[in-house]
């Protein structure tokens, strides 16, 4: 019955941690009563004469019982203490993660600020940043204008214009323009 309330812990989403020490514990305590039992019996037949051989064979299934306590209990000590080692790096793996996606974000915003403020540089109509915008995300002329409800004509129309107003060539050079000082110099080793 204690069983089948563990299994169930374990199918309903309980901490599988804790079923694995109550399993463990489970077989500690199986092997430490068999030690015990064994020595109860090796006294009980030595005390009646039973054969050397006999006893020689209870005591050393008596002696693994209790080794098999002594490794299960190391090995339930170990893993304990790897799990808590694990439960903190993992704790600390977490904290790092959402420093770093913070610095994304605002390295994110301060990038599209950058990109907004040079459209203003550039005189670029609401139409024709959004263009750019969508450009820059790396946006087929034909995906632009199924995002924007238009046709490709005026999309590719609205390309040549931010070109002509931010004295550049092409979609590559639009791209360069913004990205090229993300890319620091490598330092070496």
């Amino acid at each position: 019955m204690l069983t089948k309330s563990m299994e169930h812990n374990d199918l309903a989403g309980g901490d599988p941690t804790d079923v694995g020490r109550w399993r463990v514990g489970l077989a500690v305590a199986l092997f430490a009563a068999i030690a015990i039992l064994m020595a109860i019996d090796v006294l009980e037949d030595s005390a009646t004469g039973v054969d050397t051989a006999h006893l020689l064979l209870e005591g050393a299934v008596m002696v693994l019982a209790g080794a098999g306590v002594g490794a299960l209990w190391r090995g339930l000590r170990t893993a304990q203490a790897l799990a808590a080692k694990l439960d903190t790096d993992l704790e600390a793996a977490r904290i790092e993660a959402v420093r770093y996606r913070e610095e994304a974000r605002q390295a994110l915003q301060g990038l599209g600020q950058a990109i907004d403020s040079q459209f203003e540089r550039w005189e670029l109509t609401p139409a024709e940043r959004e263009v750019g915008l969508l450009m820059l995300k790396g946006l087929s002329h034909r995906e632009v204008a199924d995002v924007r409800s238009t046709s490709e004509a005026t999309v590719r129309q609205q390309a040549l214009v931010i070109y002509r107003k931010s004295g550049l060539r092409n979609r590559s050079e639009l791209s360069a323009f913004f990205l090229e000082d993300l890319l620091l110099p490598r330092t070496p080793a």
